[in-house]
């Protein structure tokens, strides 16, 4: 099953895109080669883009405060683990005191290396980065894959707080969703969402094989989706089938 995420607002849809860098970042660290590693550099400085709001670390110190809040009101209940709920507690109590210790953006110490902000100048340039421009980077890319691979953890180091926190944040809003089997029909699916309740995230998962795509929307009162199919125009056109999907609302 194929998993699309559809945000409601402009804060998860940032939370999303930092965690897609956060685990493209994973990805390439570990590996050797040199265009893995310079595309570690460039995911780093994207991660620095994207945290560069001010209000951003704010945001999620509030989220992470909220869910502690959340979580406690449920002492007591039969139907949670209290084991299971200290250990959320533990990690939400642990991503605030090292997110909100950090002092500036994340990647802010990065701002005052003078070398990396050259190259991250020259990144957004076409082939900005060939070895006339940068000779110095070139040489380092030339360094072995363990010398390379220190340079990027520590360079990355300070963006690990924030990506710890988006991490448990969405872990949180996922879980709170229950999966529905729903139909689509004639390739359009719409659901009216109960009123007195904020959704932040649609969860849906369709089956690969149906060379569907999903084209997704909503606000505060409905959900509805598209589903389309790329023809041999190349042109994505509404599939006219009726179509089963799972979907989960999560507030």
């Amino acid at each position: 099953m194929i998993l699309y995420e559809y945000p409601f607002h402009e804060r998860i849809r940032t939370y999303l895109r930092l965690e897609h860098l956060f685990g493209r970042l994973g990805q390439l660290m570990p590996r050797d080669g040199a265009l893995d590693h310079h595309f570690a550099l460039t995911t780093i400085f994207e991660v620095m883009d994207v945290t560069s709001r001010a209000d951003l670390k704010s945001d999620v110190l509030k989220d992470v405060e909220r869910q502690k809040a959340q979580m406690n009101a449920y002492r007591g209940n039969p139907a949670i683990s209290e084991s299971s709920l200290d250990g959320i507690l533990a990690q939400l109590e642990q991503v605030f005191e090292q997110l909100s210790q950090q002092h500036g953006k994340p990647g802010h110490d990065l701002t005052d290396k003078e070398w990396l902000m050259a190259i991250r100048s020259r990144v957004v340039i076409p082939a900005g980065t060939c070895s006339f421009d940068l000779p110095a980077y070139h040489a380092w890319q030339h360094q072995s894959a363990a010398v390379r691979r220190a340079d990027l953890v520590q360079w990355s180091s300070s963006l690990a707080p924030m990506a710890q926190a988006i991490h448990l944040l969405l872990q949180i809003l996922r879980d709170s969703g229950k999966p529905q089997k729903v139909m689509a029909t004639a390739g359009l699916f719409q659901q009216t969402l109960p009123q007195g309740r904020s959704f932040q995230l649609l969860r849906l998962r369709i089956d690969p094989s149906l060379q569907l795509v999903p084209e997704i929307s909503g606000n505060r009162l409905m959900v509805a989706v598209r589903l389309l199919r790329r023809e041999d125009d190349g042109k994505l056109h509404l599939a006219r089938e009726d179509t089963p999907l799972e979907l989960a609302l999560c507030a």
